[in-house]
């Protein structure tokens, strides 16, 4: 990120407080998240300024919170104010989410199709891609070891790696024109580990490890260590056209169902949700889904939780799911455990949906004050927001196809914080789809530095989607109620 416009006096960091002072205006942590995952903030949103207020600097840095839950990472209990106040664990705890999302980004099967390679005897593509990316850059460094005809293998970053044998062999499998294979003769793991360090050097891959970190056994930074590596210098034979032409790529899942997992993962739930279909498929994530969401629902003695679970208590779990979710009141006609467990994504994407709709309530009704929130009330809020603030848009349900335009959330935002919109960024008529998705991004950024948490895309807004569109206008009133709205 050195020479980032706006960045010059941050960067490089220097001492032991660097990266906590640079991260505290949200600045820092705007461009990193842009960096790992581009075009994930809009960039006229950010208070680039030198300087800055308290209150700028909170406004970026919910903008950095928000945008992180967003692209992926599970940011439970951080704040403005922890950033601000730079507690360490926090802000490296983030920071390190960042760096790995935007490092395992490109480890699939659509940026690197020749990852195909890696599948084994009988696996079929579907099970390989449910793979988390740690579990497929250690496959892609033992089909590197078997390559060169060692007897090495590794099953983690950690304890695996220490004596460095794994990453001699690698880096001389990828590159034996200059990396070579004197350091297994050296006995002495500090100095084995600093020849693999100048071996990465040569290839330009010597990011985030010094040698003390592999003698370490330090599991995050050698995990980043390989992915750079794969990101740089992969060495799997490129699929020839027949090849590419007889494979099936299974779709990857669509924009809804990435939404409901981003939305699961910032509960702070364990496991961590990669695949919502497959994860969710023992019925243990819904049941603490809805316990979180509704504290003491789940009567924790009739749960299966020993893993890995017998099918028969996979339905058990789901079939209890869906019990709570009737008592819960929601739509579930029609729907079975036996789905879940199945996999069916129809119907696991009715209940999740349901699940949260009934999160956004929730949050509404506890930050108004106790009382129920309907639909109609949402509605009802922002059309009556807009109008006292003078604006002349509004909304006739979460279908108006004039919200496609996104001048209405626009003119809502400003009536939640009068000024915080410049409406010469502002597409007025947006009367062409790239000037419909303009404002949309530009209205999620700016609904995210007020504080919001936003899972929806702007395409959701364009297309517009209204599940998402409620939970859009649901976060917005959470944070219209919290200012006093």
């Amino acid at each position: 990120m050195a020479g980032e416009k706006g960045l010059e006096k941050l960067l490089p960091l220097s001492g032991e407080r660097g990266l906590f002072t640079a991260a505290r205006d949200g600045r820092l942590l705007c461009k990193l998240i842009n960096n790992s995952v581009p075009d994930s903030i809009d960039n006229r949103v950010i208070n680039m300024r030198e300087g800055l207020t308290q209150f700028q600097a909170y406004e970026n840095l919910n903008l950095a919170v928000n945008s992180a839950k967003a692209i992926g990472c599970s940011i439970v209990n951080i704040g403005a104010e922890d950033l601000w106040a730079e507690k360490e664990h926090l802000v490296l705890g983030m920071v390190w989410q960042v760096i790995r999302i935007g490092l395992m980004a490109e480890i699939n099967l659509k940026d690197h199709p020749e990852l195909y390679r890696l599948l084994e005897p009988g696996e079929d593509l579907k099970s390989f891609l449910n793979l988390p990316p740690e579990k497929i850059l250690l496959r892609w460094v033992n089909h590197h070891l078997k390559n060169a005809g060692s007897d090495k293998r590794i099953a983690n970053f950690g304890n695996d790696i220490k004596d460095s044998e794994a990453y001699t062999i690698l880096l001389n499998q990828l590159a034996p024109q200059k990396c070579d294979t004197n350091a297994l003769k050296e006995k002495d793991l500090n100095k084995r580990a600093d020849a693999v360090v100048n071996n990465a050097r040569k290839i330009d891959c010597a990011k985030f490890v010094k040698p003390r970190d592999i003698v370490a056994g330090n599991p995050k930074l050698n995990m980043a260590f390989v992915a750079n590596l794969f990101n740089k210098l992969p060495g799997l034979e490129v699929l020839e056209e027949e090849e590419l032409k007889n494979l099936d790529f299974p779709e990857t899942g669509s924009r809804e169902a990435r939404a409901f997992q981003l939305w699961i993962n910032s509960l702070g739930l364990d496991p961590f949700v990669n695949n919502l279909f497959d994860d969710l498929k023992d019925g243990l994530v819904l049941l603490k889904i809805i316990d979180k969401i509704n504290p003491g629902t789940v009567n924790w003695k009739r749960v299966n939780s020993n893993t890995p679970m017998h099918r028969i208590k996979q339905v058990e779990n789901s079939n209890y799911a869906v019990e709570l979710g009737k008592d819960l009141k929601f739509s579930l006609v029609g729907i079975g455990g036996v789905d879940i467990t199945d996999g069916n994504e129809t119907l696991t994407l009715a209940l999740v949906w349901q699940l949260m709709r009934h999160h956004v309530l929730t949050v509404l009704k506890e930050v108004g004050g106790g009382a129920p929130v309907s639909e109609q009330q949402m509605i009802k809020w922002s059309n009556d927001l807009v109008a006292a603030s003078g604006k002349s848009s509004k909304m006739a349900n979460f279908k108006d196809p004039s919200l496609k335009s996104s001048q209405f959330f626009l003119e809502l935002v400003d009536s939640i914080r009068p000024g915080c919109v410049d409406w010469s960024l502002v597409h007025d008529p947006a009367d062409e789809p790239q000037k419909c998705t303009d404002n949309a991004k530009l209205a999620i950024n700016l609904a995210r530095k007020l504080g919001a948490t936003i899972f929806l895309l702007p395409e959701d807004i364009v297309e517009g989607k209204d599940k998402m569109i409620l939970t859009f206008i649901g976060s917005l009133m959470a944070v219209g109620r919290k200012e006093g709205k």
